[in-house]
């Protein structure tokens, strides 16, 4: 799905209203008549709905999800914040339609809202004061009515964003922003959205299909996009009937150190769950006796020492390399790491203490085979680069290195986001809080590996795999909760991912 800037959204309602045709009036009508179905299917009957309006469009949309929710006999009371003179067209002929079945109340400063919103017990609040075109914070009285709404204990849905947010950028932590609970997006997602810094401001997200012109969609382009299960089965294989194992390749696990032989364990389980038909680990020989124990499936070579990774690997016979869980920052290990980069003609994973080796060897980022797959957190992205300010800044800096090194990062967080080297961004729509857990990144790094072995491409193999693991997750949270979640439960949920795609479940 493309993830369309502000600008991008106004040409899209615009495209759609000449092309279509339709009227602007009729869109809103189109886009408040799928709030209202998503409403009536989230919350009961019993149900009362406050639904505090601005004077523009945002308003304007909610104004008529007003009037659809009294015409379905919900108990509705509309505010409208008079906080500026300007009324959008829009939003006079929905003013004018509610009038005709319901008082509105009108407010005109803080005292008066203060006194009238009382949010009695099983109340939700509609927020539809501000909407997607936001360019500055808000001020003067609104900024005590938006901390008045988020100091009340009721439920908070923001209609298309959450009032005071950016949509394509950082708001400042001391502007004042509306915390919803649920935000219903229109046709897209912000990109404001996606920064973990709003996570506690957007709450669940959904996107509302409004019927926007789909050869704009098409023809329009963007660096952004997020990721969808449409798009994953665009391109996910089936298994051949007359396959065998060398039909789906060898990965080579490079990983482990004393100490941290779970690490070299969960990423090799992950890849042989992700459907590799082969998977090599090379490990120190303190690691042995666990590998050959815990994964019998998996095969095991051996490095001369004992208790770390050396340079004595071979790579020939390999259709893929995922190269760092677990392997220390021992010299010899290095060592390992730069003959791999100038050495490998496969695809290679670089992730964990890889990345933070070449984080004290930056001259070799140059030397990185093209389209090699990064997998770091932000700490191990900022040792990398440099510290940045916040997660708009550690973006474009994503951009900016992908770019430059020709190479894939995925910076693992929430939605995960993965950048190329031709500028574009793709963010995961999949996983969890339950995923902060120690070996969820090795996990990740063998189901990418894995994928690059069985012969998806690098692009394909960063995109399926970062969204098979937050899936993976997600399934996992639903069994075990978020909070007792652990590395292994993301393993043991893989093949629920891969049976999501043969259904015509939701999750």
């Amino acid at each position: 799905m493309k993830l369309f800037s502000v600008a991008q959204i106004r040409s899209a309602d615009q495209f759609t209203i000449e092309h279509e045709p339709i009227s602007s009036i009729d869109l809103m009508e189109r886009a408040s008549v799928a709030v209202v179905e998503w409403l009536i299917t989230t919350f009961d009957t019993t149900t009362s709905f406050i639904v505090v309006c601005g004077t523009g469009n945002n308003g304007g949309d909610g104004l008529a999800v007003a009037r659809l929710l009294l015409e379905k006999k919900y108990d509705v009371t509309t505010f409208v914040l008079n906080h500026t003179e300007n009324q959008s067209l829009d939003f006079k002929i929905n003013n004018e339609r509610l009038k005709g079945i319901a008082d509105i109340v009108n407010i005109s400063d803080f005292d008066s809202f203060a006194k009238q919103f009382v949010v009695r017990s099983n109340t939700v609040v509609l927020d539809a004061i501000l909407g997607s075109g936001l360019n500055k914070p808000i001020e003067n009285w609104l900024v005590q009515v938006v901390e008045l709404m988020n100091n009340r204990k009721s439920q908070i849905v923001s209609i298309d964003i959450p009032t005071g947010l950016f949509a394509d950028k950082l708001n400042a932590k001391t502007d004042s922003v509306i915390k919803a609970d649920y935000t219903l997006s229109f046709q897209f997602p912000k990109l404001s959205f996606m920064f973990p810094e709003n996570a506690d401001t957007v709450g669940v997200f959904s996107l509302l299909d409004i019927g926007l012109s789909e050869q704009y969609i098409s023809q329009t382009p963007t660096p952004n996009y997020f990721i969808t299960r449409s798009f994953i089965q665009s391109f996910l294989r089936k298994r051949s009937a007359a396959a065998h194992k060398g039909s789906f390749g060898h990965a080579l696990l490079i990983a482990g150190s004393y100490g941290k032989m779970g690490a070299a364990v969960l990423a090799s389980k992950a890849c042989l769950r992700t459907g590799t038909g082969l998977v090599t680990a090379h490990i120190p020989k303190c690691g042995y006796e666990i590998m050959q124990t815990s994964i019998p499936e998996v095969m095991v070579d051996v490095d001369a020492k004992q208790n770390y990774i050396t340079d004595s690997i071979k790579l020939d016979n390999y259709s893929a390399i995922g190269i760092g869980p677990g392997i220390g920052l021992e010299q010899q290990t290095q060592n390992c790491l730069k003959l791999i980069i100038q050495n490998a003609s496969q695809p290679v994973v670089f992730d964990a203490d890889a990345i933070n080796c070449l984080a004290e060897n930056k001259t070799w980022l140059a030397f990185l085979p093209p389209n090699s797959i990064l997998t770091p957190h932000p700490k191990e992205f900022e040792r990398l680069v440099g510290k940045q300010e916040n997660s708009e800044q550690r973006l474009m800096e994503q951009r900016i290195f992908s770019r430059k090194n020709q190479v894939i990062v995925v910076l693992k967080g929430a939605h995960t986001s993965i950048s190329f080297p031709n500028g574009d961004v793709f963010f995961n729509s999949t996983g969890n809080s339950g995923m902060a857990t120690a070996g969820s990144g090795d996990v990740l790094t063998g189901i990418i590996t894995s994928l690059l072995a069985q012969g998806y491409s690098s692009h394909e193999s960063a995109i399926l795999g970062v969204y098979l693991h937050g899936l993976a997750g997600d399934f996992a949270a639903k069994k075990v909760s978020k909070e007792a979640m652990i590395a292994s439960d993301i393993i043991e949920n893989i093949s629920e991912s891969y049976l999501f795609f043969n259904s015509d479940s939701n999750l």
